[in-house]
């Protein structure tokens, strides 16, 4: 009776935990290097036992992941997987939507696969990591609604593009702080979209096209800056439960025995008088103003 050789002999019995369903779709296979410890193979057996099941269909290779059980054929009309197929787009929407509601740190590939109900590495074939997935989302959110036509003179245009920035972190709160993650730029072109909609609107003031750069991301981080307090402020309700006047009540006595040590004059003169209460929006408008402002100043000294 002729030997099995051992790549045969491996590949069997992976064949036998995929079959039983020990091993379901979207799950990894023992890499080579755990092969090779485990059968005591070489490395060129454990490959060649991996691509005997890649060429029976079994098992596809995820790049990033490894190999992993490939999904079986949904059933006809009628039959159990006659829910909506997995996608990209499904799966972007469902991350959002997870996201809107308990804030980006909640999202991760396991959860999405939960909400789904589907194995964590099926994910994989559409999406390859949980960094990818937040910049499709991002750039999902940032093309819901389009800006539409430049308007006529830098100034209300950029006011345009300010407010409407704000209103998407509004939609999405857990976009700012996805933007702040991409620390180079990125393939996205609907954030890009935006990006040269106000460059645009700054083509007629003569400024040096880095400036132009320059007071784009100054705008951008301004609006930016503002929904990451925002959301960070949310986020704190939720971890603490406490509002944030319930946060003041609370450490009232603490911020009490600061003032009276009288090493903060300046600050403490500052409500001697009248109450101050922190609104965003008043200080999203207030900086938005001076930032444009300011850039009225440049642009009047380049056409001087």
């Amino acid at each position: 009776m002729p030997i099995e050789p051992p790549y045969l002999r491996i590949a069997g019995g992976l064949r036998r935990r995929i079959v039983s369903g020990e091993l379901a779709p979207g799950d990894r296979l023992p890499s080579t290097r755990v092969i090779v410890r485990e059968w005591g193979v070489a490395m060129a057996t454990a490959t060649k036992a991996l691509s005997v099941l890649r060429a029976e269909g079994l098992v596809r290779a995820v790049p990033g992941v490894g190999t992993v059980v490939a999904e079986r054929p949904a059933p006809g009309p009628g039959g159990a997987g006659d829910g909506p197929a997995l996608s990209r787009g499904r799966i972007v929407r469902t991350a959002t939507e997870l996201a809107d509601a308990e804030g980006l740190p909640a999202v991760s590939m396991r959860r999405v696969a939960t909400i789904l109900s589907t194995s964590t590495m099926a994910l994989y074939r559409h999406v390859p990591g949980k960094a990818e997935l937040i910049r499709l989302m991002s750039d999902e959110a940032f093309g819901e609604r389009p800006l539409g036509a430049v308007p006529h003179g830098w100034r209300p245009a950029l006011e345009l593009a300010a407010r409407w920035l704000r209103s998407a972190y509004g939609r999405h709160p857990w976009l700012a702080q996805a933007a702040a993650s991409f620390t180079g730029p990125t393939a996205s072109p609907h954030a890009m979209r935006y990006t040269e909609w106000v460059l645009r609107a700054l083509a007629g003031t003569g400024l040096p096209p880095h400036t132009k750069l320059h007071i784009h991301l100054t705008l951008f981080a301004h609006v930016q800056g503002l929904a990451m307090a925002g959301e960070l402020e949310s986020q704190a309700l939720q971890d603490t439960g406490l509002s944030a006047e319930q946060w003041m009540e609370k450490n009232e006595p603490h911020s009490n025995a600061i003032s009276a040590s009288l090493d903060y004059p300046f600050l403490n003169s500052l409500f001697e008088h009248d109450e101050f209460e922190l609104d965003l929006d008043v200080l999203f408008e207030f900086g938005l103003r001076r930032t444009l402002d300011g850039i009225a100043v440049m642009v009047g000294e380049t056409s001087a």
